[in-house]
């Protein structure tokens, strides 16, 4: 579990905060929710209490993945690397073959996922596909929903 993951400045910066707020704001307010519950008497019935002990489990779980991933990061750098191939942190505007239209996806890693935002995983189906790959070229991508074809227009580093 020693791999690096590589990231975005802005990424890392990203958790660093949540990181941040959940042990500065909700940790405490968890603490102060669970001490409060165990005022209510019998534990055993006390649905406050059992409520309180589960998201503080679950804080507990997303602090120690946070703490995890930001052991192991790194911020990627992208000198030396050929600027024409796809790499992590690249922008990729590919023409959907089949639809005919023009989607744009930026390649991150896991971490700063996020399909709303048109940032997808370099682990994703898609993100392995185009990895290593240039402008012009032709990609066909095996997913659950079928297969999808498309053409590479362009690629630019974030």
């Amino acid at each position: 579990m020693s791999k690096f993951i590589y990231m975005s400045r802005e990424g890392i910066e990203k958790l660093k905060s949540e990181l941040k707020k959940l042990i500065e704001i909700e940790q405490p307010r968890l603490s102060n929710k669970l001490a409060s519950a165990r005022e209510h008497g019998d534990l055993s019935e006390n649905a406050e209490y059992d409520a309180a002990k589960e998201e503080m489990h679950m804080l507990q779980n997303r602090l120690a993945r946070l703490q995890g991933t930001l052991s192991r990061a790194q911020i990627f750098d992208p000198k030396g690397l050929d600027p024409e191939k796809i790499t992590l942190l690249c922008t990729v505007e590919l023409r959907d073959l089949k639809r005919d239209r023009v989607i744009t996806y930026t390649l991150v890693s896991v971490e700063e996922a996020d399909v709303d935002q048109m940032r997808i995983s370099i682990e994703s189906p898609v993100g392995k596909a185009l990895i290593g790959k240039k402008a012009g070229d032709k990609v066909s991508i095996q997913v659950p929903a079928g297969t999808l074809e498309y053409e590479i227009l362009s690629v630019k580093r974030e």
